[in-house]
């Protein structure tokens, strides 16, 4: 009995010093973002959001933001709908290698993302589209689409076949069925991994270092040039309002999940 106590003891204690570290840069960034200082001083010594106004102020920043809106924006709608079609394909297709599609179509997130940036600049380079922002969506899609699998299969799992074949006997389509049965079904999975994909997209960085060019760098490349070049509190409000974004996405489509748990309830 005690030693099952223990055990619990320092599995929680394990946990606990899991969320630290994780929690731990937002604890220090944010408060740093409102620091009256020209340095990143922890805690800082006085209060302002001048750092914020710099942003704001700033067409580099500026730009560099909406580039990584735009391409997420992009990445969000490409990936949704082959993730989605892919989805279908290995959840209610049955044909050989179909293992090994699934693998494939979840290697992105298994493949180390230096391998990938490698692989798609010499790509890119031959093409010679390094620095276009299609180009930049193309690669994300790439690295976004396994969320939006993941997503969707998880719910197209949970899905009763009877309901679409009911609609067939009575006569919808095949389109019918889709658009009036299935989809409303699934619709909080498709989201949710439309969510994670534009998460993905919008904080990605390594492959965004090799195939950004100027006058089309993305917002995480340009914090990474700023932590090289001009070290300021502007980064630690610019990391501020990332994880503002990405945490209130990241809720939404945990909230999203729990509904396609639930049935769509």
């Amino acid at each position: 009995m005690s030693s099952g106590r223990a055990g619990r003891a320092l599995l929680g204690l394990a946990a606990l010093l899991v969320v630290a570290f994780l929690v731990f840069p937002v604890v220090v960034i944010v408060p740093i973002s409102f620091s009256g200082s020209a340095f990143l001083t922890f805690p800082p010594e006085s209060l302002s959001l001048q750092w914020y106004a710099k942003f704001f102020a700033r067409a580099d920043w500026l730009e560099a933001t909406w580039l990584s809106l735009w391409v997420a924006g992009l990445v969000t709608l490409m990936a949704t709908v082959l993730g989605t079609a892919a989805a279908f394909g290995v959840v209610r297709g049955r044909f050989p290698g179909q293992r090994l599609v699934v693998a494939f179509l979840l290697s992105p997130l298994i493949v180390p993302g230096i391998i990938v940036a490698i692989a798609v600049y010499f790509f890119y380079a031959r093409l010679g589209i390094v620095g276009s922002p299609v180009a930049i969506a193309l690669a994300h899609t790439a690295l976004a689409v396994p969320f939006v699998v993941v997503n969707v299969s998880a719910v197209l799992h949970g899905v009763d076949r009877r309901l679409e074949q009911a609609a067939q006997n009575l006569g919808a389509s095949a389109w019918t069925t889709f658009r009036l049965i299935t989809f409303p079904l699934i619709r909080p999975g498709v989201l949710a991994g439309g969510l994670f994909a534009f998460i993905a997209s919008f904080d990605e960085l390594i492959v965004a270092l090799f195939i950004t060019a100027p006058g089309h760098v993305t917002l995480p490349a340009r914090m990474w040039q700023s932590m090289r070049n001009e070290i300021d509190p502007t980064i630690a409000a610019v990391s501020s309002l990332e994880i503002l974004l990405s945490v209130a996405l990241f809720f939404v489509a945990a909230r999203l999940q729990a509904r396609a748990a639930g049935g769509g309830a």
